[in-house]
């Protein structure tokens, strides 16, 4: 799933017309270099949600060819945060257990796609133990505290005494996480986490590529500026 639902308060005047996903990177829409490199690395069913200018993320899948990827749309009337809008667009997947998601305003070109169906195999094997497996990486200077901690594996609450990491807006998570919300609810993704934190039931590991969440326009600028 790419989740393409967020208004870019910060991203204003920019996202007043445009999607925040749908704002360009080297000549290229956010949403693309998802699309591009989910296709190459061996997805084929896909859900994407839209709510804020919906219609333009709508007619921009109309206009795009990946024949390789099987897209459908999850239509919010109002944004229903991320774990909402996670729980919406289950029911337009067809899901054995986990199923993978990532933020549609991230860039990170070189996101390691070729590794998630083995990760999914090694999460199989201790059952439905573990909920969520996430993608860390080093904090940026907008997040310099963190998000949360890694220990031994296993993603914890952020901790002051240990070194801490920002969530990447990319995971794999078991549809018992979700299990809780009904489709249509309003409801944050970072609650439900920390709770199976506190069960030892989210694992994760730390990415070591370029990453940039596009949250102001001056970091899509900088983005832009290099070749």
């Amino acid at each position: 799933m790419v989740l393409a639902a967020g208004r870019g308060e910060r991203m204003r005047p920019l996202t007043d017309h445009t999607p925040k996903p749908l704002l360009t990177v080297k000549g290229k829409s956010l949403i693309d270099w998802h699309l591009e490199n989910l296709a190459n690395h061996g997805a084929h069913q896909l859900v994407i949600n839209h709510a804020w200018l919906g219609e333009k993320i709508s007619a921009h899948i109309e206009q795009s060819n990946y024949p390789k990827l099987s897209i459908r749309l999850s239509e919010e009337k109002v944004a229903l945060e991320t774990a909402g809008g996670l729980r919406q667009a289950m029911s337009l997947m067809q899901i054995e257990d986990y199923f993978f998601a990532i933020n549609g305003d991230v860039f990170c070109p070189n996101f390691p796609f070729e590794k998630i169906n083995g990760i999914v195999e090694d999460l199989r094997k201790n059952g439905s133990q573990t909920l969520a497996h996430l993608f860390l990486i080093k904090n940026p200077s907008h997040n310099a505290s963190g998000d949360f901690c890694l220990k031994n594996g296993y993603v914890l609450d952020k901790d002051p005494s240990s070194d801490n990491y920002t969530f990447s807006g990319a995971g794999i998570y078991h549809q018992d996480l979700l299990k809780g919300i009904k489709i249509g609810e309003v409801a944050k993704l970072a609650p439900i986490l920390r709770n199976a934190m506190g069960n030892s039931q989210v694992t994760g590991e730390l990415l070591k590529v370029d990453w940039v969440d596009v949250g102001t326009p001056e970091r899509l600028a900088e983005l832009n500026q290099h070749k």
